[in-house]
């Protein structure tokens, strides 16, 4: 039986785009049946590196000069000062555009945006991680789509915004001889050439797949419905061989 939604102006995080991408079966049972993906633990730590960053780059931006990173990576541009970037990087607010075609309200919380000297904007975002090998952006998809998804809000507000974003990579050192209650980082900006071109073809796709009368085909590589499959199955030929004749489904 299909769930009933009101379509007024429906919010739609960038998240939850990324979700329809991963599998429609389970953005189709997150959005309109809500019941969505087991959660799991807060990056805890992530979150405090982010929000250290999100500081040291506030004190550049209030001084319009460049942070020592962007220097060092020759980048010529600056924190981008504007009245709205504290609302910009809040959960479930984010920079938004209501995208009357589809009747959604597109938004996404940003780290950060930097602005060169022809007023031209560029999307970054802060990754923290601890590897061994140097931070690529290969086979990290979903990291590229958060740009672009980005880049395109900023256009929608009507911002000059460049193809290039920035991810501001910091990989936590683990050959340190002792933990002394802290962690050293090597700090890293890689560059992105982002590709919008997807994402309305995609919002349309989302509002298709919410106005069907049937639950979209889960994909073909999601964990979570081929866990709820082979669960359901299983309950069902225990339940089967216990109570036979009350299992009607």
């Amino acid at each position: 039986m299909r769930a009933f939604y009101s379509f007024s102006m429906k919010k739609i995080s960038r998240s939850k785009i990324d979700l329809f991408l991963s599998c429609p079966c389970c953005f189709y049972l997150d959005q309109l049946c809500k019941v969505s993906r087991p959660s799991i633990p807060k990056f805890t730590i992530n979150d405090a590196v982010d929000g250290l960053l999100k500081k040291e780059f506030d004190v550049y931006r209030n001084a319009g000069k460049p942070h020592p990173l962007m220097s060092q990576f020759a980048i010529d541009a600056v924190p981008f000062q504007h009245p709205d970037i504290e609302k910009w990087r809040k959960n479930k607010i984010g920079i938004q555009v209501s995208h009357e075609a589809t009747s959604f309200l597109v938004y996404g919380a940003i780290d950060d945006v930097w602005v060169d000297k022809t007023g031209t904007l560029y999307i970054v975002d802060y990754k923290a991680t601890s590897i061994k090998d140097i931070p690529t952006l290969d086979g990290r998809d979903a990291y590229k789509r958060q740009i672009e998804v980005y880049q395109w809000l900023f256009r929608q507000n009507g911002f000059k915004v460049s193809n290039t974003g920035y991810f501001v990579y910091c990989n936590g050192k683990k050959n340190a001889e002792s933990f002394n209650g802290r962690i050293d980082f090597d700090m890293q900006i890689l560059s992105y050439e982002g590709d919008v071109s997807w994402v309305e073809p995609t919002l349309f796709k989302i509002r298709s797949a919410m106005d069907a009368q049937e639950i979209p085909v889960s994909s073909e590589h999601c964990e979570y419905c081929a866990f709820r499959e082979e669960g359901v199955a299983v309950l069902r030929e225990r339940t089967q061989s216990v109570f036979p004749v009350s299992l009607t489904t």
